[in-house]
């Protein structure tokens, strides 16, 4: 995957951030906005691009284009770069492969050790219990 390339096909919106930080707040627009267009994007196949659908779909909006938004840092370029940073590791997360789990079976002896110390646990519960006198 070549994260240059992603980058060149992203687009960059521009907003007010809210919150603390008095007049800074009020005059600079340093909220990045990062959008990317998954369907026409060049860099992707269209497995990649099915599986970025698929792991990611929480990040794309109805049209289509995935958002990532940073507003921590004063900065207009602080931001942009944080928000590009997240944009590659959503990328990144949801083209990792995953992991088929292969099914094991206990054995034997550790089911025996399971058992007899849930027994012993029970033996000890049954021990404290409040003796009623049988008069």
């Amino acid at each position: 995957m070549n994260q240059a390339a992603l980058i060149k096909e992203c687009f960059f919106n521009f907003a007010r951030s809210g919150g603390k930080g008095g007049q800074n707040v009020n005059k600079v627009s340093s909220k990045a906005e990062l959008y990317f267009d998954v369907l026409s994007s060049r860099v992707l196949t269209d497995a990649e691009k099915q599986l970025v659908f698929k792991k990611a779909a929480a990040k794309i909006n109805a049209e289509g284009l995935l958002q990532v938004t940073s507003e921590t840092d004063r900065s207009q370029l602080g931001n942009r770069q944080k928000a590009q940073q997240k944009f590659i590791k959503v990328i990144q997360a949801a083209l990792k492969p995953e992991v088929q789990r292969v099914k094991t079976v206990a054995p034997a002896v550790e089911n025996e050790k399971r058992i007899q110390i849930k027994k012993g646990t029970s033996e000890k519960k049954f021990s404290r219990r409040r003796v009623r006198n049988a008069e």
